[in-house]
C-alpha cells in the first residue's frame, strides 16, 4: 500500500508539492513537521498519514495508520487516488508515473 512516482528529481517534486500547499494551491492536504501529508477533507482528515521516501529515480510514499486503528481499504483508495489526483494537477510535468500498489509493502505501517 504505496504510492510511486518515477521521477528524475524526486526532491524537487516533494518539494513543489509542498510549496503549492504553504500557497494554498493545495487546498485538501497538509503536511505535519515530520513531512508527512494528511487529508484535510472533514471526512477523511488524520484517517491515515502518507510518508515520503526519496529514492533514485523515485519519490515513495507509504501508508500509515493512526496507532490502534486498522486501516480500512476504503481509507486507503482514498488517500492514494485523491494523492495521485492532487500530484497530477500541481506537479504532473515533473514525474512520469504515478501509481498505487494494491497491497501492502515493506515499510508500510497499517
Amino acid at each position: 500500500m504505496a504510492l510511486h512516482f518515477k521521477t528524475a528529481s524526486p526532491q524537487k517534486l516533494l518539494t513543489t508539492y509542498k510549496k503549492a500547499i504553504d500557497d494554498g494551491h493545495v487546498k485538501t492536504w497538509e503536511y505535519d513537521a515530520e513531512g508527512d501529508f494528511t487529508h484535510t477533507a472533514e471526512q477523511w482528515n488524520r484517517s491515515a498519514w502518507l510518508r515520503p521516501k526519496i529514492r533514485p529515480g523515485e519519490l515513495l510514499l507509504i501508508i500509515l495508520a493512526p496507532k490502534e486503528v486498522k486501516l480500512s481499504s476504503e481509507v486507503y483508495a482514498i488517500y492514494h487516488g485523491r494523492f495521485i489526483e492532487s500530484m497530477l494537477i500541481h506537479c504532473d510535468e515533473l514525474f512520469e508515473v504515478g501509481c498505487a500498489s494494491a497491497l501492502p509493502e515493506s515499510g508500510d505501517i497499517t
